[in-house]
């Protein structure tokens, strides 16, 4: 069975979803038949840039395109061999395993070989800034004069550690990190495909734990499926219980305790979650995001909207109920104790202790 980050990847422009400033980018560049010899992608994990590559290099090498227009067909060899990962002309490298100056050699002395069959022999480089000092300076020369019939599409999630000699020879697209509704939106899509049956809220609470990426929200997805199988309905209950996610109903709820400066029920309702197995490193997490949201709602009360944030209206008309009663230097304070929280559970040998201690903080020391 094909993982679905597998089965659903787009393999043209038409299918992915958000990146919509560099889709448009890299669409009129192809269809002007303006095609820079390097692209530098850089952005979170899970953000669509190994995809843009694929789907980029179909498009240039795609044998039925037309001029002025951009869509690869995907009927023909050229689309297909692409589709199946078996081109020759599409070179594909993993900086983080091949990140010594050995591996970049070999990749010049390939360069210099035309294509196998199509107008572009096209070199996608993953994790690039991996690669070695000597490694780097190596690609570096080859960046300065490549032949005509190459292309470089390099890919990071760290821009900061590449070299400014090459990001200055490339063509650089920054990409950001997916909203929940365009994770929702492929959530959707996948779901009606596979006939499976969510829920919203179900479909809600994988995107937001996704953290801003597709893979992550359709690895989620896949562990939904292999647990309760294609004929029953997942629902936010089963998708909290099966991937130790936390609602954000109980986040709510014990953030009431935080603002009553109710120690004892904080307390007790942490200890609650341990007694029925929640992760609690999942638990500090969310309610940091949640925290964090609230802080920022606090600052600018037009930050949060229900289409942008993942919460429903109902949950955010309660913060905005908590936030009224807070004040910013509160939010930074509970964000803070909680933070700390998390870091210090690595190494205690009483998991919810840092916690414990942070409700003490707050509530109490807090008064």
């Amino acid at each position: 069975m094909t993982v679905l980050y597998r089965k659903y990847r787009p393999q043209i422009f038409k299918e992915i979803i958000g990146q919509v400033h560099v889709a448009q980018t890299l669409t009129n560049a192809i269809s002007a038949n303006s095609i820079s010899h390097a692209y530098l992608f850089t952005g979170p994990r899970g953000s669509g840039k190994t995809t843009f590559a694929r789907v980029f290099a179909k498009a240039i090498n795609c044998e039925n395109r037309r001029p002025e227009q951009f869509e690869p067909c995907d009927k023909c060899s050229s689309c297909l061999e692409i589709t199946n990962g078996n081109s020759m002309d599409l070179i594909e490298i993993d900086a983080a395993s091949h990140r010594g100056i050995d591996d970049i050699r070999e990749l010049r002395d390939g360069i210099k070989f035309a294509p196998v069959k199509s107008k572009y022999k096209v070199f996608i480089i993953d994790e690039c800034h991996q690669l070695s000092k000597d490694a780097a300076n190596a690609l570096l020369k080859t960046l300065e004069e490549p032949p005509a019939h190459a292309v470089f599409v390099l890919a990071t999630t760290e821009i900061h550690k590449m070299i400014p000699t090459i990001i200055s020879r490339c063509q650089r697209f920054d990409f950001k990190r997916l909203q929940v509704p365009e994770i929702i939106q492929k959530l959707e899509y996948i779901s009606q495909k596979e006939g499976i049956k969510f829920d919203k809220a179900a479909l809600s609470l994988i995107a937001l734990n996704a953290r801003g990426s597709f893979r992550d929200a359709e690895s989620l997805m896949d562990e939904c499926l292999s647990f309760s199988g294609k004929t029953a309905a997942i629902t936010s209950e089963g998708v909290e219980n099966l991937l130790g996610i936390i609602e954000i109903g109980h986040i709510s709820k014990f953030v009431d305790f935080l603002i009553s400066k109710n120690t004892k029920e904080a307390v007790l309702f942490i200890n609650s979650m341990v007694d029925s197995g929640a992760d609690l490193q999942e638990f500090v997490k969310t309610l940091t995001y949640y925290l964090r949201q609230s802080l920022l709602l606090k600052i600018n009360p037009d930050f949060l909207k229900p289409e942008t944030s993942g919460l429903s209206q109902e949950e955010l008309v309660k913060m905005k109920e908590q936030v009224a009663k807070l004040t910013e230097k509160d939010l930074q304070v509970m964000v803070e104790s909680f933070l700390g929280a998390e870091n210090k559970m690595k190494y205690s040998s009483i998991q919810q202790l840092p916690i414990e201690l942070a409700v003490v903080d707050i509530t109490i020391k807090g008064e």
